[in-house]
């Protein structure tokens, strides 16, 4: 049976959110980010999820997800900025319960 899993997403601002998210909908961080509006309209997901904009950029800040990036992530991540080695897509990490208490902070806006 789908359930809700916790997420802790620190915003740009430095606020931390402890937010529920459900995953039975298909979600990734950054639709999850944009549901919440934890970020500025227009700031997040520009290029809709597509690993096109790494607009949704965040630090992974505890070990509940692998750091391991797809090609495509890689990719986008090297051209962009204030990359971190932490750093993931947040189009690129799916809403299961296995991320369940996975802590993030949003990157700062390209």
């Amino acid at each position: 049976m789908p359930q809700d899993i916790t997420l802790k997403i620190t915003d740009r601002n430095g606020q931390t959110h402890e937010i529920q998210a459900p995953t039975d909908m298909n979600l990734n961080v950054m639709e999850v980010i944009r549901m919440y509006e934890l970020a500025e309209e227009g700031t997040v997901g520009v290029c809709g999820g597509m690993a096109m904009c790494a607009s949704c950029q965040c630090y992974v800040l505890n070990d509940v997800i692998s750091l391991e990036r797809n090609p495509d992530e890689e990719a986008m991540l090297w051209e962009a900025y204030h990359v971190k080695e932490n750093s993931r897509l947040g189009c690129q990490i799916r809403i299961t319960e296995d991320i369940d208490g996975l802590e993030l902070e949003i990157a700062p806006e390209q």
